[in-house]
């Protein structure tokens, strides 16, 4: 094995052990409560005990024993969980120990970890301004291993952002309702249409993944900045208009995504590479549980 592949195959094994850790340790149980299966089907009759449901008599059952039985139920869990993710330019970022990039694959590796655990299928879909990479959902701890892997070592051939497109896509390949959790800095305009046709076949997730650099421009003395998605480069000052201007655009971003997703119930929940991700996502299990 040379250098390169021990790093990667070091770095698989520490978001390994770190996501399954947390899965295990800190959101157990919490995963299973938040995203339902599809349903209830029918397992099996048993005797009428004290404190059953009267409505779930079998009265078929009952008339012919003479004695009254009751119908039981169980929930149908399987469930098809897609990792939406952006694997454009933007994502590079990171002036903490870790870039977006890093944040990403710790925060899809614990969902896929979480979905493995309940027995849920995963796949992945990474985007860009194109569709890069589609990964089916299939079951099992290699194929989880598989995904990290891909997450920590794929190269985007695009560098701008395209939800619609993305979510397009995923409409067209998973028919049957799932959950998709659309993991991205969300520097993009134009998905409202989109957030609502998904969210009316599927249960859309919005993972917003930040930086606490390019909230602002805080130095003295002009800056040279680069856009991570075009390769523009400019001079700022600031304190100037151009930086004031930047400032408006990045507020009016955020607000975007909560503004749309609010209008179809999607649930929106932030991450920020020097802040614990795992707040955050435990606190969005426990929302959902307690609505469902």
């Amino acid at each position: 094995m040379d250098n390169e592949s021990f790093q990667i195959s070091k770095k698989v094994r520490r978001i390994e052990i770190k996501t399954r850790r947390l899965t295990d340790e800190v959101l157990a149980g919490q995963y299973h409560s938040a995203f339902k299966g599809r349903g209830m089907t029918f397992s099996e009759v048993r005797e009428y005990g004290y404190g059953d449901d009267l409505r779930s008599i079998d009265w078929n059952v009952t008339a012919r024993f003479n004695h009254p039985y009751v119908k039981i139920f169980e929930e149908e869990r399987e469930l098809t969980v897609i990792l939406l993710i952006d694997v454009s330019g933007s994502n590079n970022i990171g002036s903490t120990a870790i870039s977006k990039n890093e944040r990403i694959a710790e925060l899809a590796g614990t969902l896929a970890f979480s979905a493995l655990r309940n027995n849920d299928k995963v796949g992945v879909i990474f985007f860009s301004d194109r569709i890069e990479k589609f990964i089916p959902p299939k079951k099992g701890q290699q194929h989880i291993l598989r995904i990290i892997r891909e997450l920590i070592t794929f190269k985007p051939e695009g560098r701008g952002t395209n939800i619609t497109m993305a979510l397009e896509y995923f409409n067209s390949v998973i028919h049957r309702r799932g959950i998709v959790f659309l993991i991205s800095d969300f520097i993009d305009n134009s998905y409202e249409r989109a957030f609502a046709i998904t969210a009316r076949k599927h249960d859309l997730v919005a993972l917003r993944v930040n930086d606490a650099s390019e909230n602002s421009f805080k130095c003295a003395g002009l800056l040279c900045v680069r856009d991570a998605e075009t390769g523009a480069t400019r001079v700022i000052d600031p304190n100037g208009a151009a930086a004031q201007a930047y400032q408006s655009w990045w507020t009016s971003q955020q607000h975007n995504l909560v503004q749309t997703a609010g209008k179809f119930n999607i649930d929106v929940v932030d991450f920020y590479t020097h802040e614990d991700f795992v707040k955050p996502l435990a606190k969005l299990f426990k929302k959902r549980g307690k609505r469902i």
